[in-house]
Formats: C-alpha cells, structure tokens, sequence
C-alpha cells in the first residue's frame, strides 16, 4: 500500500511518470523505499533544499503509522 501511495505522489510530480519505480525493500531496522526517477527529473522529486522529498518522507511516514519506514531517492546515474 505504501508503494503504490508513493508512486502516485511522485509520478504527480515528474515529466517522465512512466520512468517512477518505487521498490521495497524489508530490512533488519524496517521497510525501505527505494524511488527512482528519470535523470531529468531527480531535481523535482528532489526540491530545492530537499523540500519536496522531505515533504514526500512525512507524508509517507504519516501514511506508515508505528511502522519505521524509510524512503531513499536513488540517483539513476550511479551504479546500483
């Protein structure tokens, strides 16, 4: 259910929505969310100052309740 909400809030975001990818990942500490975006677009998810993808990490938080839950924007250009 988390990743769905979040594709829907980033693809709301982005030029390319059909290049969002929201993976998750089950960690030892919880649940990662893993987004990848378009190499154009990561400044948008991005925001000035990181604003927009803190404002994405509260919502999604909020959304998780007592669950710990982190959200990573993954530069596209970096090997995996």
């Amino acid at each position: 259910m988390l990743e769905e909400a979040l594709e829907h809030l980033v693809k709301g975001i982005v030029d390319h929505d059909e290049d969002v990818v929201v993976r998750r990942k089950e960690l030892r500490r919880g649940e990662l969310l893993e987004v990848r975006v378009h190499p154009d677009d990561l400044g948008r998810v991005i925001g000035r100052s990181g604003r927009t993808a803190s404002a994405l990490r509260t919502v999604v938080g909020a959304l998780a309740g007592n669950s710990n839950v982190r959200v990573d924007i993954v530069d596209t250009d970096r090997v995996r």
